[in-house]
C-alpha cells in the first residue's frame, strides 16, 4: 500500500478509536498554509490536537518515532491558528495527543493512543 493511502486508513481508523473512546473529532486536517493537524477532538472540556501516525510494520521505526521536534512545533502553530479561529471557552483545556496505527498484513491493526504526549 501507498503511503497516502495508508495514511488516510490510518487517520479513518484513529478516528474511529477516538470516537469509541467518546470524543468527538471536529476537524480533520485543518490547515494552515502547507501545515496540517490530523484531527482535532473534543470531549468534555479538553480539545485534544491528534497527530495521527501510520506505518505498515515496523522496517522504518515505531510511528511514534516520526514525530519529531520540528513537526511538533508544525502542529503547535497550527493549533493556534485554529484557537484563535474557533475561539473557545475560556475553561476549555489544550493539549497535544499521538496515535499510532499499525497495520500488518492479515492481522487486525493496532491503534494506540497517547494522550497529552508533549507540551509546547
Amino acid at each position: 500500500m501507498s503511503t497516502k493511502p495508508l495514511g488516510d486508513r490510518g487517520e479513518e481508523l484513529a478516528a474511529r478509536h477516538l470516537a469509541a473512546a467518546g470524543w468527538t473529532v471536529v476537524a480533520r486536517n485543518f490547515r494552515m498554509g502547507r501545515k496540517e493537524i490530523d484531527l482535532v477532538a473534543r470531549r468534555g472540556g479538553v480539545v485534544a490536537f491528534v497527530e495521527v501516525k501510520t506505518r505498515a510494520g515496523l522496517g522504518y521505526g515505531h510511528p511514534l518515532e516520526a514525530i519529531g521536534w520540528k513537526k511538533r512545533r508544525e502542529i503547535q502553530q497550527v493549533a493556534a491558528a485554529w484557537i484563535a479561529r474557533h475561539g473557545t471557552a475560556a475553561d476549555e483545556t489544550y493539549r497535544f495527543d499521538a496515535v499510532a496505527v499499525l497495520v500488518f498484513a492479515g492481522r487486525e491493526p493496532k491503534v494506540e493512543h497517547v494522550e497529552d504526549a508533549w507540551r509546547m
